[in-house]
């Protein structure tokens, strides 16, 4: 669970909050953290297609702070009248596609879903400004801005060069995000974080697919030489900085949000391997089951986030350590495997 810091608390106390995507992997985890630790009333709007899980908001129905809506965020009139229906004091807009790989086998289903639905998401907050005071988040990543060397990091000012479908269609929705706040005053804040990892994520992303083909004996996936390099940031630390941003953050900002835990992704394998080892010794060595394949077309080389501006302007910063973070999230798959 995310540990909120205790100044940010009572500013979601008796608002109302509406979260898009919010049954999928990050979304729900901020809805779990909504519905624990604050008296918000909870509104998730989610089309339930890849990645998002019903069991994921399990642990918070019946609290009578949770409603759901099911819906698809292309459908730009319903989500109008939906969003001023339900008038939410804060938006949340978690909802995209978000897999590289799918994206570069259907790139038309990235556009639909983080380019045409945040434009109907925005143009629903335009409606809403009519009707009373509004605060509108977008949660977004470090792919929009490219690929880096061995040296360097993304931070806000960085340039835009997407590599990717999934990337481009996420720059495409910073920029229309943007573009609402000049031009009509939208009241907005921009994150853009780095690899997130934690339980209920989808066994399509890299540390699920991993733990649980590793869990079922199966060979594990490695891209190339394995060497692309990635920060690795623990979801309820992205909870944490997403909740503080969009409460306390500066209007019309951005912020980059990482946890300077970069890994090879052979090592991040590795030790995902050293950990099941010590779970399962009678299986070891679970690194045997490491198989390197075809690269990834286009696979950008290395992320790596400057989260300074988050940290002094609201205090943010990680929590744990990498090592306990990642055996807590491969012990969870292991009570929750399913072949």
């Amino acid at each position: 669970m995310a540990h909120l810091l205790e100044p940010y608390i009572p500013l979601y106390t008796g608002k109302t909050v509406l979260v898009t995507g919010g049954a999928g992997f990050i979304g729900s985890a901020v809805v779990r953290t909504l519905i624990e630790q604050t008296d918000a009333f909870v509104c998730v709007l989610d089309k339930f297609g890849q990645g998002s899980s019903t069991e994921a908001l399990a642990r918070v129905h019946g609290t009578g702070r949770l409603k759901i809506y099911v819906n698809d965020l292309t459908n730009t009139n319903t989500i109008k009248g939906l969003v001023c229906s339900v008038k939410p004091d804060i938006i949340l807009h978690l909802a995209a596609e978000s897999h590289v790989d799918r994206s570069i086998d259907d790139p038309k289903s990235f556009i639909e879903s983080n380019v045409v639905g945040t434009f109907s998401i925005l143009e629903a907050v335009r409606e809403l400004m009519k009707l009373q005071q509004v605060r509108f988040h977008h949660v977004s990543t470090d792919e929009v801005f490219g690929s880096l060397d061995d040296d360097g990091t993304f931070d806000e000012d960085s340039v835009y060069n997407p590599r990717s479908p999934y990337s481009a269609s996420k720059a495409a929705s910073d920029h229309l995000v943007r573009a609402w706040g000049h031009t009509y005053k939208l009241p907005m804040t921009i994150t853009n974080c780095s690899n997130n990892f934690g339980p209920h994520q989808d066994t399509e992303k890299l540390i699920p697919t991993v733990i649980t083909r590793a869990l079922n004996n199966q060979y594990i996936p490695l891209y190339g030489t394995g060497t692309n390099v990635r920060d690795w940031l623990y979801v309820d630390d992205h909870v944490n900085a997403i909740l503080m941003v969009a409460a306390k953050g500066e209007l019309g900002e951005t912020y980059c949000v990482g946890a300077n835990n970069e890994r090879t992704n052979r090592a991040l394998v590795e030790e995902i391997c050293a950990i099941l080892d010590q779970r399962f010794p009678e299986r070891q060595p679970h690194n045997r089951l490491i198989q390197h394949v075809l690269d990834r077309q286009g696979h950008d080389y290395r992320y790596a986030i400057d989260s300074s501006k988050i940290k002094n302007a609201l205090g943010w910063c990680p929590q744990g350590s990498f090592s306990g973070q990642l055996a807590r999230t491969v012990d969870w798959y292991i009570v929750n495997n399913k072949k």
